[in-house]
């Protein structure tokens, strides 16, 4: 009996080691699977994080439930999950790519209308505001602060110089933010000198 006993008690130790041998080996596979998602995350996170965050959110999360695993030596769990979390990381910058490539065809088309329209209501104020100010349209004027006006055309010229330049380097975010804004302020002029 007792022969039986020391027998199955080396027979534990002997599963307890292989087992403890088969996690080790586990062990840098499971190191390197995640600093491989950690480089891949790395280098899409900047595009990602502006064109698709959730997805890059999404990635995080699953990567830090892999390190939790890893720090409780369940290199197992590591090496069985990482592999479609690599792929999703992988994914990260083709899907930023695609939708920076949407976002800029989408701004790309509102800056063309808006370059088509802006310079032609800029010179249409521009000349009510020439015509206002001549001796013989007081009448038409009376009520319009034609001071204020021509400043705001001079201040709307000065936005869409701008809104090309930024256009011009490359910047269509500012451009198309910076023709909206003159886009408003013409509107508003519009108004202000048609009364």
């Amino acid at each position: 009996m007792q022969m039986i006993q020391r027998v199955s008690h080396y027979a534990m130790i002997s599963m307890v080691a292989i087992i403890l041998a088969a996690c080790a080996g586990q062990k840098e596979p499971a190191q390197k699977l995640i600093g491989d998602i950690e480089a891949t995350v790395t280098a899409a996170s900047a595009e990602a994080a502006k064109y698709v965050p959730d997805q890059l959110a999404d990635v995080q999360t699953k990567l830090g439930a892999l390190k939790a695993s890893f720090d409780k030596q369940d290199y197992a769990a590591v090496v069985t999950g990482a592999p479609a979390v690599l792929g999703e990381a992988k994914g990260l910058a083709t899907a930023a790519a695609a939708k920076k490539d949407e976002v800029l065809k989408a701004l790309n088309d509102e800056w063309t209308g808006l370059a088509g329209s802006l310079p032609g209501a800029v010179t249409a104020i521009q000349s009510r505001i020439d015509l206002l100010s001549k001796k013989s349209s007081k009448k038409l004027a009376a009520g319009i602060d034609l001071d204020a006006a021509k400043a705001g055309v001079g201040d709307a010229a000065s936005l869409w110089s701008k809104a090309q330049a930024a256009f011009a380097a490359g910047n269509l975010d500012e451009a198309v933010s910076t023709a909206k804004h003159v886009k408003a302020k013409v509107a508003a002029l519009a108004t202000a000198v048609a009364r």
